[in-house]
Formats: C-alpha cells, structure tokens, sequence
C-alpha cells in the first residue's frame, strides 16, 4: 500500500456524490418515514463505512492505474460498475420517484442504488490491493446493501 492522491477515488466520489446531491431534491414520497424505522445497527455500519470508505479511497496511490497489467481487470470492474451506477441514477431521474424506482435492481443487480457502488469500491480495493479498504467497503456493503433490502421488502410486504 502507497500513501499518496488517488484521482481515481477522487473520481469515484464525485460520480458517487453528484447523484446523492440531486436525489435530495427528488426523494421518493415516503422515504422519510421509511428512513425513520431503519436498523440502528445497519445505519451505524452504513454510517462508518460511508467515512471509511470515502477517506481511504483518496489517501492511496493504488488506486490509480499504474500500466497494463492482469489485475487492471478489477479496475475495468470498478469503473463498469460506477458506469452502472451512473445509468441507475439516469433511470430514477427519469421515472416517477417512486420508492420501487429508488430500491429497483439493474441488470439483475438487487438494489442497485447500494449495490453498484459497493461492488464499484470492492473492486477497487481488489485492484490496489488494499486491505484497509476492503474491510471499509465489507462494512460498507453490510450496512448500506442491508438497509436497501430492508426498505424494497418492506415495500413488498
């Protein structure tokens, strides 16, 4: 691991808050209350991965692609899941706001709003092989992807 910029979680972070920043004018009706009846225990690890995860991804000079090598695959990973990212917020934009809009899956990924930037910074760990990272997003993931599901089932519910 190599403390230094990384213009790739630079760029991650404003692909992942540009869109968080526009949906705050465009909630899904109910979401407040929703929001409201959320796990503690799941909006604390949401809570500490969203801090870990957004400082650890800048501090680390791995991050950024260093040539043509195997492991830039995971990097590829990364960015097409961001990319995916991106089209799920198009997609919400686009629709009516409702809550099945908000907690819908994307190509078969449940919850893509939490999902794709879970697996996005999964990867990226992966690629600058970073274990500090990688517990972050795990914590991250359990957290964020555990309150997305509880939200669409109890939509469906």
């Amino acid at each position: 691991m190599h403390f230094g910029f990384s213009y790739i979680g630079l760029l991650w972070m404003v692909m992942l808050t540009v869109p968080n920043l526009l949906w705050t004018r465009c909630k899904p009706q109910g979401y407040e209350a929703s929001a409201k009846r959320e796990n503690r225990v799941l909006l604390f690890l949401e809570r500490v991965g969203e801090v870990l995860v957004s400082s650890l991804c800048l501090i680390f000079s791995d991050f950024n692609p260093h040539g043509w090598e195997p492991w830039l695959a995971w990097w590829a990973g990364s960015l097409f899941c961001m990319l995916l990212y991106e089209a799920f917020w198009v997609r919400y934009f686009l629709s009516t706001h409702t809550m099945r809009d908000f907690y819908s899956g994307l190509l078969g990924i449940p919850v893509a709003g939490a999902t794709l930037p879970v697996l996005a910074f999964l990867m990226l760990a992966v690629y600058g092989k970073n274990p500090l990272l990688l517990g972050a997003v795990i914590v991250l993931g359990i957290g964020h992807i555990g309150i997305h599901l509880e939200h669409r089932n109890a939509l469906n519910n």
